[in-house]
């Protein structure tokens, strides 16, 4: 097998020249990306939406950002992507629609076993990493690899994410686990027990009729 397809299999593999013709590419689009007028947002779309495997218009990545491939990530519509994301997509890194990525998040897909003698002959691995719809990442979070972080979640800031993560869950910490539920009672709050006003509550009434 070639080292794409052990790519794709998740299974041990040492990049070869075709995976260096793909960083390539990518280390070449992330210096443009990175070096562009900040303002110029039509051409940062433009960048990124050549750069990732699947994007569009409502994709929206403020830089610095870094990858290894960019054609592994997939992203849905209307995601924000924050300052200083690193994302290491050896395998598929899947967000869904709305999601939120703060500043300085890293989403590793890519790791090396634990004994010494493969990691030593320069084998390593990626394991898919897969974000639902309507998640909000942290600041500082980093998600290892083959994580699944469900529909409606919230990752608190500074937290290691190591294990999957369920639908409409509060998740926080090192390692990262459910603190609470998200309910409906959590409507009328923007922090902590600080209740949205009666403009924004009218404004999400809109929406949802």
């Amino acid at each position: 097998m070639t080292s794409k397809e052990r790519r794709e299999k998740e299974m041990l593999f040492i990049a070869d020249e075709a995976d260096w013709v793909e960083m390539k590419r990518a280390r070449r689009l992330t210096q443009e990306l990175n070096s562009v007028d900040r303002a110029d947002f039509d051409k940062i779309r433009s960048i990124v939406n050549e750069l990732f495997g699947r994007s569009d218009e409502t994709t929206f990545v403020n830089p610095p950002f870094y990858c290894d491939y960019g054609s592994n990530i997939e992203v849905g519509k209307n995601c924000f992507i924050n300052y200083n994301c690193v994302i290491l997509d050896n395998a598929k890194v899947k967000l869904g629609d709305n999601c939120l990525i703060a500043p300085n998040v890293s989403i590793y897909t890519a790791g090396h076993t634990l004994y010494p003698d493969a990691r030593n002959l320069g084998y390593e691995y990626g394991i898919g990493i897969y974000v639902g719809d309507n998640v909000w990442i942290g600041g500082n979070v980093v998600i290892c690899p083959g994580v699944h972080i469900g529909n409606n979640v919230v990752i608190g800031a500074g937290s290691v994410v190591t294990k999957d993560i369920p639908d409409w869950s509060m998740a926080a910490g090192n390692p990262c686990k459910v603190i609470s539920k998200i309910t409906e009672d959590d409507k009328k709050y923007y922090f902590k027990k600080r209740e949205i006003d009666e403009e924004v509550a009218s404004a999400l009434n809109t929406k949802s009729n």
